[in-house]
């Protein structure tokens, strides 16, 4: 069976708290992407439960009349519980180097396993098309497992928001970006 997952990076906020609402243009933006979906067909709505990502996709799941499930798998990497003025740096480091770990944060590769967890349970279930929302960092590492050149520089050229396809069949598994901003 052909599987269709469709991985939205949220539209534009006011911050990177889990509470951190869509601005206006984003609300827009949520809207545009309801239009992205109107004659593809959504058997599942799965969000990060950070305000952002669910806000985002509201419009569409009102639009196919599909609940909203939330999974906490979909939130956004933590780099450090530690504020780094340099965290660019640390972040660019981190994709070099997928074990590395800064204190109270998350490894790439840690959190690249647990968002390709989602994606394989929704590729062994009997849904065809599926849309995971999540955010830039999550998403970027998700990529990186299937497309291994898919790193720091692809990470800053993702746009919010931003939508791909993940495109799967028995033999192979291929994406291509389908939206950005």
């Amino acid at each position: 069976m052909n599987k269709n997952i469709y991985i939205v990076r949220h539209a534009e906020a006011t911050g990177q708290e889990p509470d951190a609402s869509l601005t206006e243009k984003g609300f827009g933006q949520a809207e545009e992407l309801c239009d992205l979906f109107t004659d593809m067909k959504v058997d599942k709505i799965i969000s990060s439960p950070y305000l952002r990502a669910v806000q985002t996709i509201e419009p569409l799941a009102e639009k196919h009349q599909l609940k909203i499930e939330t999974d906490p798998r979909l939130k956004e990497r933590v780099l450090s519980s530690q504020f780094f003025p340099n965290w660019l740096v640390k972040l660019e480091a981190s994709y070099k180097d997928m074990n590395l770990k800064y204190e109270g944060g998350e490894s790439g590769i840690e959190a690249m396993n647990r968002i390709v967890e989602i994606v394989e349970e929704m590729i062994s279930s009997d849904l065809e098309n599926i849309v995971l929302v999540a955010h830039g960092g999550i998403i970027s590492l998700l990529l990186h497992h299937y497309d291994k050149t898919f790193g720091f520089e692809q990470w800053k050229e993702l746009s919010n928001p931003d939508v791909f396809l993940l495109d799967v069949t028995k033999d192979n598994s291929h994406y291509k970006r389908i939206w950005n901003e």
